[in-house]
């Protein structure tokens, strides 16, 4: 079991768009089996995408709401209809904001051996492939955020009043 350490808000790796996967190779399933050992090591936790851990790679493993798997190189369907429930993230530890996402969402891509993968959710699996879709543009959940929340967020983030001794 290989457990990656987790980068923490200001490492640049999250702010970069991640580089779309080419190779389906021995070096990808590799880079799956971290993210999943990453993801499951530790309670809690609902997905990791590879920035997250140094990669710059469309990859992302998830857990939620009795979904277990990865996803590369996705593209999202997004309902019109809104969720608003607190959200956190491993790279910004212990803070939780109400951030609004999409009830329903379709994720299209690739498993770790080039073939063709979809994967639709409703609620918290919806979120949790937002939000690690989000973190292979390069965003975080705190950019989605507005008004008085993100004010908080951010002042919050600048005072260090998150528990960035967490790092895996």
């Amino acid at each position: 079991m290989t457990m990656r350490d987790i980068r923490i808000i200001g490492d640049p790796v999250l702010r970069t768009p991640s580089e779309p996967v080419t190779s389906f190779d021995a070096e990808l399933r590799t880079l799956v089996t971290d993210l999943m050992d990453t993801l499951l090591g530790a309670p809690g936790r609902a997905g990791v995408a590879a920035p997250q851990i140094g990669v710059n790679a469309q990859v992302f493993v998830y857990d939620a709401d009795g979904h277990r798997g990865h996803m590369i190189n996705p593209t999202l369907e997004l309902s019109t209809e809104l969720q608003d429930d607190d959200e956190g993230c491993l790279s910004i530890p212990g803070l939780y904001f109400p951030t609004p996402r999409a009830l329903h969402a379709t994720a299209h891509g690739y498993d770790q051996h080039g073939e063709p993968l979809t994967i639709a959710g409703s609620g918290f699996l919806a979120r949790a492939l937002q939000h690690e879709t989000d973190h292979l543009a390069g965003r975080l959940y705190v950019d989605t955020l507005r008004g008085e929340t993100r004010r908080r967020a951010l002042r919050e983030i600048r005072a260090g009043r998150f528990d960035s001794s967490r790092r895996s």
